[in-house]
């Protein structure tokens, strides 16, 4: 096990964006290594997640969770390692996976993070990932909103992402036509070659809505929205009575400074919902699904380990990297579920 350091090596929110962050809105320092009380327990990153929630987080504006602080550690989900514990329920050299932020160390009270175990245990990255928050948003989203049913079609957008490719092998499991929309052909080609979808298509060319109707000669019964933008407006006129949304996120509008230019849409999107008496129904995963994760864990861990479904990770090495990588992610650089290693393990 590597040497504990003196050291703590954190990010930290140094602004708060305009538009897209920029490398000032991040400032990388060294702090005194925390200190673990009575219950907590002192933890050395070994793995950190990147998402696309933490940009609203780096804003202030009303959301369904507090902004993180300006000169606070960026928040963020990690598996860690314990290095020191002050608790009866763990030990030291534990792992575990838990919302400890982009830093080295942390401290963590012992109620708030898992053990790792299982096939997590096997590849302790996976418990960011497949069987982790990515995969249970998948999970419940789809069999929970969605409801598919054998035969219908499916679509899902960032095919190839973390959560979209566990909806799409999901829908392949429940029987139905699964269509990708993905950034590039290389993408869409591993959505169909490696994770079984039908058919998926390249956003980035032309005539994205002639070319999705071509694919869905019969409707689209579900529509995974975790995107937003163009690929909503190709998806609305596709849509079939009693459709099932299930909203997770609206990546292309998380840079976004004001609404969009064009025509307003909304009655066009209300109308529609009222008319084929459609369901669209956003969703925050553990507020809303916690109490389900075990559910989520024994079945996923499954299907993963029967080979039925898999999974891609997109590696950056090193925890000063992690801003360049973020700012990758926003703009769908990233081919996977985006981690970073902090530390060798």
């Amino acid at each position: 096990m590597p040497q504990l350091q003196s050291e703590n090596r954190r990010i930290v929110l140094a602004s708060r964006p305009h538009g897209k962050p920029v490398d000032d809105n991040f400032r990388l320092e060294k702090a005194p290594l925390p200190q673990a009380k009575h219950g907590q327990l002192l933890l050395r990153t070994v793995w950190l997640s990147l998402d696309p929630y933490m940009r609203g987080r780096m804003s202030d504006a009303p959301s369904y969770a507090a902004p993180v602080q300006i000169d606070d550690v960026m928040t963020g989900g990690a598996v860690s390692r314990v290095v020191e514990s002050h608790s009866p329920d763990f030990k030291t050299g534990d792992m575990v996976v838990g919302s400890t932020g982009w830093q080295e160390y942390s401290v963590a009270d012992a109620n708030t993070v898992k053990k790792l175990e299982g096939a997590a245990l096997k590849q302790p990255s996976l418990a960011l990932g497949v069987l982790g928050m990515p995969g249970f948003t998948a999970f419940m989203g789809l069999l929970d909103i969605g409801e598919p049913k054998p035969g219908e079609t499916l679509v899902v957008a960032a095919a190839t992402g973390p959560v979209g490719s566990l909806v799409g092998q999901i829908g392949k499991i429940k029987g139905c036509r699964v269509v990708g929309i993905a950034g590039g052909e290389e993408k869409c080609r591993y959505a169909v070659e490696h994770f079984g979808f039908d058919e998926c298509l390249d956003h980035r060319a032309p005539d994205l809505d002639k070319r999705l109707k071509d694919a869905c000669p019969d409707g689209i019964d579900v529509y995974f929205e975790n995107v937003g933008g163009a690929v909503f407006d190709a998806v609305l006129p596709l849509l079939n009575t009693k459709a099932r949304i299930p909203v997770c996120g609206l990546v292309s509008q998380y840079n976004a400074t004001g609404l969009n230019d064009g025509p307003d849409r909304l009655s066009l999107l209300t109308g529609t919902i009222l008319k084929k008496r459609m369901r669209m129904q956003g969703f925050i995963i553990f507020d809303d699904y916690g109490h389900r994760y075990p559910e989520f864990a024994k079945q996923m861990s499954e299907w993963f380990e029967d080979g039925k479904v898999k999974f891609r990770e997109h590696v950056v090495e090193g925890l000063e990297n992690a801003p360049q990588a973020f700012f990758g992610l926003l703009e769908g650089k990233n081919f996977g579920k985006l981690v970073v290693r902090v530390g060798q393990d």
